[in-house]
C-alpha cells in the first residue's frame, strides 16, 4: 500500500513538474502581434491547388470574389500552435462576410497533423490542407512559419504576416472586413 501512494505522490509531482515547464516555456515566447504588412504592387496570387484533411481538392482560384486569409504552418511550429486558436476566432468572426480561412500545413503527414487537431483546444472547423512535399513554398515565396497571406476579392495579394499573429484581434479582423466589403474590379 505505501508503495502505491508514493508512486501516486511521485506521478502528481511529475505532473506539476511537468506542467512547470510547459508553462515556463509558454511565458518565455514572444507575444504574437497583430500587424499586418501591406503587399506593394498587390501581386497576383499564385496558384494553390490542395487536398484538405477529408481527401478534397481545394483550388483557391475557385474561390476568387471572396476574401482569402491562407496561413501556411507546421505542428512542430510552436508560434504556429499558438495563433491556431486565433485563425478559429477569425473564421468564425468572418464566415458570414465572404471570407475563407485556409491553412496548408508544410511538410508533414496526414498523421500527424490529424493527431496535432486532436490534442489542441479549439480545433479549426476551417479547411486544413496538406502540402506533404513542401511544394507550394517556392511559389509563394514562404522564407519561414508561420506565414499568412490575406488575399482580396481580384486574388491579389494585399496584406503578408511573417511569425505569429493574434488573428482575432479587432485590427486584423477589421481589415480583413474591410477588404471583404470592397467590390469585385
Amino acid at each position: 500500500m505505501q508503495g502505491k501512494v508514493l508512486s501516486g505522490a511521485c506521478g502528481i509531482g511529475l505532473l506539476v513538474f511537468l506542467w512547470a515547464v510547459v508553462s515556463s516555456q509558454a511565458a518565455d515566447l514572444p507575444p504574437l502581434t497583430h500587424n499586418l504588412t501591406a503587399v506593394k504592387g498587390s501581386p497576383l496570387a499564385p496558384l494553390l491547388r490542395l487536398k484538405n484533411m477529408d481527401d478534397e481538392i481545394v483550388d483557391i482560384k475557385a474561390l476568387q470574389g471572396k476574401v482569402i486569409v491562407l496561413n501556411f504552418w507546421a505542428t512542430w511550429c510552436p508560434p504556429c500552435r499558438r495563433e491556431m486558436s486565433s485563425l478559429e476566432k477569425l473564421h468564425l468572426a468572418t464566415a458570414e462576410k465572404d471570407v475563407v480561412v485556409l491553412a496548408v500545413n508544410i511538410g508533414e503527414d496526414e498523421e500527424t497533423v490529424f493527431s496535432f487537431m486532436g490534442v489542441i483546444d479549439t480545433a479549426p472547423t476551417f479547411p486544413v490542407l496538406l502540402d506533404p512535399d513542401s511544394l507550394s513554398l517556392e511559389h509563394w515565396k514562404v522564407q519561414g512559419l508561420p506565414t499568412t497571406y490575406i488575399i482580396d476579392k481580384n486574388g491579389k495579394i494585399a496584406y503578408r504576416a511573417v511569425g505569429g499573429r493574434e488573428f482575432d484581434h479587432p485590427d486584423i479582423i477589421r481589415k480583413v472586413v474591410s477588404l471583404a466589403q470592397k467590390s469585385l474590379n
